[in-house]
């Protein structure tokens, strides 16, 4: 493939055109850019990795569950769902992770190594979160029994990542459980640069793996 394709490619990608349809559009066979979208997907995990600040001040932390085809909860999940940690820091960025379970220990873990102690936590009122309050944070409840949402008790701003998010894994027509963390961290780079050039971002990402391959 040639220098011009991939600028195109990424370009496609940025725009959230389809592998079937950038292929199309570019004259290209379909398994060489789903090939080429998923080494773009890797490139921002990868950078990802690189960029591993603590978030800190007012934090809102939440679970939620991707995929599968069985409807309702059961319990706190869903069976043949994925789980998913967000952490979003008001006014920052959101960090994301697929984790094997809710139970306190995965939550607390995940929290210590993104969370700065001495924050602020805001969550709902599921169980897994109360031993927050004896590890150095604030941890203050939102009761979504409330119809309105009163003062800083809140986890809107996560609540609406995962609503940004799953509007566009949805169009996948279904992700696979060992390729959804690249997607998962797709979403996660496109909202924490939603206001930014997406283009030139994915170019330098790209350009950082490749030449740590070297």
């Amino acid at each position: 493939m040639s220098a011009r394709d991939w600028l195109w490619l990424i370009k496609l990608f940025e725009l959230e055109l389809s592998a079937r349809k950038a292929s199309i559009q570019l004259g290209l066979s379909y398994p060489t850019v789903l090939k080429c979208y998923d080494i773009i997907r890797r490139s921002i995990v990868a950078d990802s990795r690189d960029r591993r600040l603590l978030l800190s001040g007012e934090v809102e932390m939440d679970e939620s569950y991707f995929g599968g085809k069985r409807k309702g909860n059961r319990g706190r999940g869903a069976s043949g769902k994925v789980p998913v940690f967000g952490i979003l820091e008001r006014n920052g960025m959101v960090k994301v992770e697929v984790i094997p379970d809710v139970s306190a220990r995965t939550l607390l873990d995940m929290t210590v190594k993104k969370v700065r102690r001495g924050s602020i936590v805001y969550t709902d009122k599921f169980r897994s979160y109360d031993s927050l309050m004896f590890c150095g944070y604030r941890h203050l409840k939102v009761d979504h029994g409330k119809r309105f949402v009163t003062g800083k008790v809140y986890i809107n701003g996560l609540e609406g990542f995962w609503s940004f998010a799953k509007e566009r894994l949805i169009k996948f027509h279904g992700v696979s459980k060992e390729k959804f963390p690249l997607y998962l961290k797709e979403m996660e780079f496109r909202y924490n640069n939603r206001k930014n050039n997406l283009f030139e971002l994915l170019t330098k990402k790209i350009c950082n793996l490749v030449a740590n391959l070297l």
